[in-house]
This record gives C-alpha cells, structure tokens and sequence, in this order.
C-alpha cells in the first residue's frame, strides 16, 4: 500500500538519502528493535558503490550477534570513520577495527548516551552527568577513547556547586535508524510486536530536532491505527519515511522470530528446575539468590547474572523481588543470550532513558553484574582486555548508583574443571587466565571510590566470596572441598585480606535439586566449620555422591 503523505519508501531508496560525512543514530539492544533490513541495505549500497563513506555511528547499547548482524554491516574499511557507542562486544569487526586505530572510536555509559540524545532533542549545550567519574571515562584517565586516533575531547570534567562532574559534548546528528511494529498512512508507528520501546522516541527527536531525516523500519502499515493513541511510541510528526521489512529481517529477537510473552499476549510458567544443570555458573547464580532481599528492586546484567533469574524461578523466588534490566524491562523473568533485554511476563516495560533515570537516581537496591578481572583496590573490567573491546554498555551507571553491589564470575577464566558433591567442591583443572590481578587493565568501577561513596560491594565465585573493605579486598566465605592456598591463593595475583570469620560457602549450593532456602540447612554452621577445617587440612577429601563439571568462561 502506498500511504498518502508518500512517506513510504524501500531500504534501497532509504541508503540513498544517506551521505558520506553524515552521523547515524541507531536504536537497538542486542537484536531487540535493530533495524536490521536498512542496515543490510546501507551495507550493500557502499559495497556496490563506495557510498556513504566517512560515516560516524552514534549508540547507546550494543547492537549486533557477535558476528555479522547488526552493527557489524558497518564494518568495512572506509565505511566507518567515527563510532561512539555504549558497548562494542556484539560488534566485533567494529572493535577490531578501533583497537588497531582504523577509525575513530569512543565507549561512553550506555545510560548517559540515552540522556544525551533528550538533551540533544532539547538542544541543551552538553549532558551534567556524575556517572563515569574515576572511571576510563573521565578525561583524567581515557577520557573514553579507545584509541590515539580519537583526538577529540568528548568529555570535560567540571566543578558544580564544589562538586565534581562530568559534561559530555553532543555530535551533531544526521539520520535515525529505527525500528517499529506498525505505521500508518502519517507515519505514526506503534510497536505492539516489539520486545522493547527503547530510545526510538528520544533519537527520533534529537534528529528531526537537529534538522536531520529520521527512517523507521516496520514490519507492516496500517491505513489508520486501531490501537489507542497512547499506544503509539513514535508520532508521525517526527517520522520522514517508513520501510517495510521482510519478515526474516524483522525479528523480535536475535534469537527469536516472535516470542508473545515478551509482549504480555501469554503468561509462560517459570523455567522448569531440570534445564539449569548445577556447573559454576549455577553455583554462583544461587550464592547471588541468597543474597537477595526480599521486595528489593534488583538489576541483572547480561553474562554470568542473567542465571540468577532462572535459578530464581527454580527456587519459586521470582516473586520475591522484582527484576529489571537497564532497556526498560521492570518484573517478569528476564531472557538470556541474545534475548537478553526481553522480559516474559513482565509488570511494565518503560523507555531506555527513562529506566536509567531511575537507576542514577539510586532507584535501585541490589545490582548483580558480571566480573571479568579485578584487583586488591577491588576495581573492576569488564571493557577491555588487550585487543577485545567490549565496552561499558550500561555497567558504570548501575555499579555507581547502586549501594549494594555484586560481581559475579569465575574464579579463573577459560575452561575449568570442577567435581561437584553433596557438601562441597573439588577443584580439578584451573582456567589458563587469572581474574584477580595486580592491577586491572581498565577501570570500568573504581572500587576505592565505592568505598568513598560507601557503597557495599561483593564479590562471588563459585569457590569463594569477598567483600570490599576500605582497605581492600577480604575473603569471607571459601567453599568446601576447596585448598585453601592451592585453590584460592595460588591463582590470585595478590594476597587477599581474610576474616578472621572465614566460613565455608553453604552446602546447599552444591547439591543437585531445589536449595529449599525457606529451611534452614541441614548442618548447624559450627558442623559446617569443622567440615570446612577438615576439608583444608585434606584437600584430597572428597563426597561419594559427586559429579564431574567443565566450565569455560573468558
């Protein structure tokens, strides 16, 4: 159908309207709202013609698959020249080509770019944020540049009231890409089959705003809109043209085609307790569970947390606290791999930006984010390591502005071996790579910091448990079965403070079937104490019942 106010154009026409030199804004979380069909069709325009060329890409969260969808249609030589985007790691031919210094590139806080497209719509003169203060973001450190090829100064560090912060300077914008369900003859676009609303409303006004052409994809158009008025994300004023994609470049999902309780249409029962078998992972995401409140409002970031969410449902825990993930996702379960953003049954679903005003505000009671590598400061990365460019996505604004903090990862990394028994936990083979080091190659939390801002912050693994103090990191809990010196100490970097109280992980953790965290466990914990000093005086000590792990985590 060919809507009266022509607004209606295919992806071939949109990559025309593109020009070399011009600064796109892409809406997207992973594959959630990613305009894929335009993407492939600005790609193909500039492989068969050179054009657009020079182009810069300005995001808030990663946008791709890790190999070839997504953002990773921008990744040819000469096609790109600036990026400056929350997080990298889902578009790797991008990273790579930042860390060898082929093009310009800059990693900010996913949330602050989210503000920064409302205070370009409004036309304010930068974004006033504190998020990304002693962090790779200030300009005291890297300023945010990956690179020696990324000259300009994007951030400033300024002085409010006696307080420090930190001014982020706007790029001046040229096209949105962006993505909905439905458009109708004016342009208005509802996205009733999307998983997420995202930023598409802030980015549609910042560009039109900004005098520039906002593109939207859709997967079908309507002559006039059924829905509700309240129903619609993006009104038609802001909108230049639409473009009909197929169905196979339109999914809800990366994962997905179409999944409806992300949308509310069904009610799913929770995750059944066989599919989650009891590996590392599964240990750690139950030592998380047991530090959750009651009633808190809790965020889970993607990686090793989004297991909590799971584990949760097994346990018949979801209810007791409510999730929410940094796109807009509030209650529900959240998705994991590259659905992750998605919610099944969620209570409410709000915009990107909004739900980090929430989160920077300190809406938040609990955070449970992933650890990559820390040190005896109890600074935390998770953003780059050597030639892998990851990116801070929406880790800085959540770790900052959250009092109770937990990284959660692996003790080492790559693959190990674990045995698994009733009452504890037997290390078999180490990961190749150490997490706790001398020093942290970036700093994506600056611990010392947290302890300025007295925040409280752990660290869980699944032979051991810390707890940041103001004079570094303590060990407070260690697993049984598990040496003391061969398993925790020696593959440490650094020797660790340790509790004069150190106690053994619960035992409940290491058995297969529901923990029953309502009872209390089966073993007084002075029976657990001496479990655990048996246990370190003979590390060959071992439960009949055991099996037999191999996890592999970078």
């Amino acid at each position: 159908m060919i809507m009266s106010q022509n607004k209606e154009i295919t992806a071939e026409q949109a990559a025309t309207l593109i020009q070399s030199n011009d600064t796109l804004v892409t809406g997207g979380f992973i594959g959630i709202g990613f305009a894929e069909h335009l993407a492939k069709a600005i790609e193909q325009r500039f492989l068969d013609s050179n054009k657009p060329n020079n182009l810069s890409l300005f995001y808030a969260a990663g946008q791709g698959d890790a190999q070839t969808r997504g953002l990773n249609h921008f990744g040819h030589t000469g096609m790109v020249k600036r990026v400056i985007g929350g997080h990298w790691g889902l578009a790797p031919i991008l990273g790579k080509m930042a860390i060898e210094g082929k093009i310009e590139g800059y990693n900010l806080p996913q949330g602050v770019i989210c503000h920064m497209f409302r205070d370009i719509a409004a036309k304010r003169p930068g974004t006033l944020s504190r998020v990304g203060l002693h962090t790779f973001v200030d300009p005291r450190q890297d300023g945010g540049k990956i690179n020696t090829r990324s000259e300009e100064d994007l951030v400033q560090l300024i002085n409010i009231n006696g307080e420090e912060s930190l001014l982020y300077k706007h790029p001046k914008l040229n096209v949105a890409i962006l993505r909905g369900t439905t458009a109708d003859r004016k342009g208005n676009i509802s996205m009733e089959r999307e998983a997420l609303p995202l930023d598409a409303l802030a980015i549609a006004q910042a560009v039109k705003n900004s005098g520039g052409t906002v593109l939207v994809q859709v997967s079908r158009i309507t002559e006039q809109h059924t829905l509700t008025p309240d129903r619609i994300r993006i009104p038609g004023i802001l909108v230049d043209h639409v473009i009909v994609a197929p169905e196979e470049d339109h999914p809800q999902t990366f994962a997905e085609n179409y999944n409806p309780a992300y949308t509310g249409e069904i009610k799913t029962a929770a995750d059944s307790p066989d599919n989650k078998p009891l590996d590392a992972r599964k240990i750690i995401a139950r030592r998380a569970l047991m530090k959750l409140k009651k009633n808190a409002v809790v965020n889970l970031g993607i990686g090793m947390p989004e297991t909590i969410a799971a584990v949760a449902a097994e346990e018949g825990k979801i209810d007791d606290f409510t999730l929410t993930v940094e796109p807009g996702g509030i209650g529900g379960q959240p998705a994991s791999g590259l659905s992750f953003g998605a919610i099944s049954n969620a209570e409410a679903v709000i915009d990107q930006p909004a739900q980090f005003d929430f989160y920077d505000g300190g809406g938040l009671d609990q955070a449970f984010l992933g650890l990559a590598e820390t040190c005896p400061e109890g600074h935390v990365n998770v953003s780059k390591f050597g030639p892998k460019l990851a990116g801070a996505g929406g880790f800085i604004n959540i770790t900052q502005n959250t009092q109770d903090v937990y990284f959660l990862g692996t003790f080492t990394s790559g693959k190990q071996q674990l045995e698994v028994s009733d009452t504890g936990l037997r290390i078999i083979e180490n990961g190749p790579l150490k997490k706790f080091k001398t020093a942290v190659q970036q700093i994506t939390f600056n611990g010392s910091y947290a302890m300025r801002q007295q925040q409280r912050v752990t660290f869980i693994t699944e032979r051991a448990v810390f707890r940041l103090t103001p004079q570094g990191l303590k060990l407070t809990e260690i697993a049984p079965g598990v040496d003391l010196q061969k398993d925790i100490l020696d593959q440490m970097e650094f020797t660790p403070l340790i509790d004069d109280n150190l106690t053994p992980m619960d035992e409940r953790l290491f058995r297969k079937g529901p923990m029953r965290l309502d009872h209390p466990g089966s073993r007084p914990m002075q029976q657990m104490r001496n479990l655990m000093r048996k246990v370190l005086q003979n590390p060959e000590l071992s439960e009949p019942q055991s099996r037999l792990v191999t996890t592999s985590v970078g």
